[in-house]
């Protein structure tokens, strides 16, 4: 009996450990400052996505349908590409109506119910890009997202490197004040001073500090 309550103890103290280095590692000041800098970059990403969406649409001011219009659909290389007779593989939103009407008729309806089968089937099977719908079979090029990305890169960039600059510039200043304040107090207590190193000698390994720290105590005792 007395075996198996030693082992509980043992056990015991081992989660008791387990728990307070879980403490300690979670309570650090860098695991703090990472998770401070999570959320500051999750609100900065808000920040630039506001600030990217602002300047494209300034930038496509003109441009029907804005950026996200900017697509270019590749040529149909098999019938499952060539989109729905009635309306191709693409068409401008202006003319959704008169597509569903052909797409509605090319199913066998006509009047009223080509246009709402035409509209339920526009509906389901294209996609809407800006002012345009592409079909969604259809192979194209996104140039809006590239550009998108591009300009959320660059925007993403030189803010890092502004910050970085900033930051880079504040420490320098602190260590020079730090360096004038260092000269000036030792300028009122040149004892202090540290004794710099004479040219061509070796500086000590710690091995040969802990020599002479041991017969530094040795003479003491």
């Amino acid at each position: 009996m007395a075996k198996k309550e030693k082992k509980v103890k043992v056990k015991k103290k081992k989660e008791g450990g387990f728990i307070a280095e879980f403490k300690a590692f979670i309570t650090r000041g860098n695991v703090l400052d990472m998770a401070v800098g999570v959320v500051i970059g999750g609100a900065f990403g808000a920040i630039v996505t506001a600030v990217v969406n602002i300047l494209l649409s300034v930038c496509t001011w003109g441009i029907p349908g804005g950026l996200a219009s900017l697509v270019t659909v590749l040529p149909a290389a098999h019938s499952g590409q060539a989109g729905l007779e009635g309306a191709g593989q693409w068409f401008y939103a202006d003319q959704f109506d008169a597509c569903a009407k052909a797409v509605g008729e090319a199913k066998g309806a006509s009047g009223d119910a080509a246009i709402t089968l035409g509209n339920t089937t526009l509906t389901n099977q294209y996609t809407k890009h800006g002012g345009k719908y592409v079909f969604n079979g259809a192979a194209f090029i996104d140039w809006g997202a590239l550009i998108n990305a591009i300009i959320s890169f660059l925007i993403i960039a030189l803010t890092l490197f502004i910050i970085i600059k900033v930051a880079a510039n504040l420490k320098k200043r602190r260590e020079e004040l730090k360096a004038k304040q260092l000269e000036a107090y030792y300028a009122k207590h040149p004892e202090e001073r540290p004794v710099p190193p004479e040219p061509g000698v070796p500086e000590p390994t710690d091995h040969e500090l802990l020599k002479d720290i041991l017969k530094v105590l040795k003479e003491k005792k």
